[in-house]
């Protein structure tokens, strides 16, 4: 998937003489930034759209699988991202999201004191893809089997119940050990060696 970038600033015209104080501009205008950012990941705006460029895909899939709108922390800027498997059509959708939502609202604004949305960066043609993150997906993958791992050998050495010391014998029976008979294992059908069994000679009488 490739992702076309733009960046839209707000802003509303105010008359020469008109009273009003900065703080106050400033901090109604990123309110204003956030409804417009609202407005601008609606229907009315997909819909146009989709109707201009004649894309193969529904409102609802629009907004809620490829466009992607949120205000820049709290200024007067929208990032709008649009995702698409080619590079030149996520371009194309990105730019005519800004011109088409500029358009809409410059119709329905009244007249005194209108507001303003100008697009301010334009996307350019995206040179490698967005997803998927190969790096991101083979470090999960180390993460989670590491993670799997030693959760494995944690629950292996919980369920082991055998003792492998005279001393575990010793503390949980509460019986001291007499002796260990150590273990001697032979391959099966390996004949026996002259050195480890000899007959026992008769003896006569």
């Amino acid at each position: 998937m490739y992702e076309g970038t733009i960046r839209i600033l707000v802003g509303k015209e105010q008359e020469a003489n008109a009273p009003g104080s900065l703080g106050g501009d400033v901090q109604g205008l990123q309110q204003l930034t956030q409804t417009m950012a609202e407005t601008l990941n609606s229907r009315t705006v997909a819909n146009a759209v989709i109707e201009q460029l004649n894309l193969p895909v529904t409102s609802e899939d629009f907004l809620g699988k490829y466009l992607s709108v949120e205000q820049v922390r709290v200024t007067q800027l929208i990032e709008v991202r649009y995702r698409d498997p080619n590079p030149q059509t996520a371009q194309q959708v990105a730019n005519t999201v800004g011109e088409v939502f500029s358009e809409q609202v410059s119709e329905v604004n009244p007249s005194g004191n209108p507001t303003t949305v100008t697009v301010w960066d334009r996307a350019e043609l995206p040179d490698a893809p967005v997803s998927p993150n190969i790096f991101l997906s083979v470090g999960l993958a180390l993460i989670v089997g590491l993670a799997l791992g030693v959760g494995l050998a944690f629950l292996l050495e919980y369920l082991d119940d055998s003792w492998r010391a005279p001393e575990e014998v010793e503390q949980i029976s509460g019986i001291p050990t007499i002796g260990v008979i150590p273990k001697h294992g032979l391959s099966r059908g390996a004949p026996l060696s002259s050195s480890s069994w000899r007959p026992k000679r008769r003896v006569s009488k």
